[in-house]
């Protein structure tokens, strides 16, 4: 909890006060030992990680703490073990001390291509919707973003980033286990927001697009990020029941339904810069999450298409201005 000591009054300088006040009184709640049942193996995880402060630190290029030289004496197999007690790694790749976590999603290739299309995020205030582990706004920080703020309901991908906030210590990136509804309304004093692999979850995704609105400032920039399908502004596939295996599948609109989404919600310079087919290459199985993933969710006879029988997942990144 230490670690959110200077998350508070960077909140009240952005006119935050009464949300800061409430986190203070809440967050202890969200983790205490009886909170989850592996939060004390977690915890104690945690205090046993090595204590080394890494010489070199790369989140420009790709997520790098410190060197395999400089675990000294610890046992690079012990601190394996130690970093998969907090299985599955979905999002990264990501360095540390040499050990190589091979997560389920090469997040660096969606990086890759939604880098070039947006607002350079120097000196920006960042807020990351269903962030996960926190690994693009680590990212985020490596491209200059002056704060970073990540929210996601899930402690597991809390307590993974606060594995390498143990090395990186950094005071200008905070990840919360929070939803975006847990949010004040309206904050209205985020430069950028960043809303991916979220839409498709939501049972009402015009009530979210508002949400994501109302956390910008305006003239500041949305980079949405979400499951889309072929066709028309008329086009929007709600599955029957699973998509590719998940549960919690809504709505899947056409790039130009969704465009139409975000005009009618109020966004501007609306524009969908790139759309591709998730391959088994960027989504797969490894050592550090060794349950099932993409190339279980396909149809074995055509990977054009879900197990279910949809087309397979196509993802558009779409940037707006408030």
């Amino acid at each position: 909890m230490n670690h959110y000591h200077s998350l508070f009054p960077q909140l009240e300088a952005m006119g935050l006060a009464d949300w800061s006040q409430q986190l203070q009184q809440t967050l202890p709640e969200m983790f205490a030992l009886e909170s989850r049942r592996e939060m004390a193996e977690w915890q104690e995880v945690l205090r046993s990680l090595p204590q080394i402060k890494p010489r070199s630190i790369e989140l420009k290029d790709r997520v790098e703490i410190g060197r395999a030289d400089e675990l000294g004496e610890v046992s690079r197999e012990a601190l394996t073990t130690q970093l998969k007690a907090f299985h599955p790694w979905r999002k990264g790749p990501i360095s540390l001390f040499g050990v190589e976590i091979d997560t389920e999603w090469r997040s660096d290739w969606k990086w890759q291509r939604l880098l070039p299309h947006i607002q350079p995020l120097a000196g920006r205030k960042v807020l990351d919707v269903g962030c996960g582990n926190g690994y693009h706004g680590w990212r985020m920080r490596g491209e200059g973003a002056e704060f970073v703020l990540g929210i996601d309901p899930l402690l597991l991908y809390v307590m993974q980033f606060q594995v390498l906030q143990c090395y990186l210590d950094d005071p200008q990136h905070h990840l919360l286990p929070l939803r975006m509804e847990d949010l004040p309304a309206d904050m209205g004093c985020f430069d950028s927001v960043f809303s991916m692999g979220v839409l498709y979850h939501r049972r009402s995704p015009i009530d979210h697009l508002l949400e994501l609105k109302g956390c910008l400032r305006p003239g500041g920039e949305l980079v949405l990020e979400t499951l889309v399908v072929e066709g028309d502004v008329g086009t929007i596939l709600m599955p029957e029941g699973r998509y590719a295996k998940m549960r919690n599948v809504w709505f899947i609109p056409s790039v130009a339904a969704l465009t139409l989404w975000l005009r009618r919600c109020g966004f501007r310079d609306v524009a969908c810069v790139d759309l591709n087919r998730t391959s088994v290459e960027e989504q797969r199985r490894t050592e550090w999450t060794w349950e099932e993933s993409l190339a279980d969710f396909l149809d074995p006879q055509d990977e054009l298409k879900t197990i279910e029988g949809y087309s397979a997942p196509l993802r558009a990144i779409i940037t707006a201005t408030r």
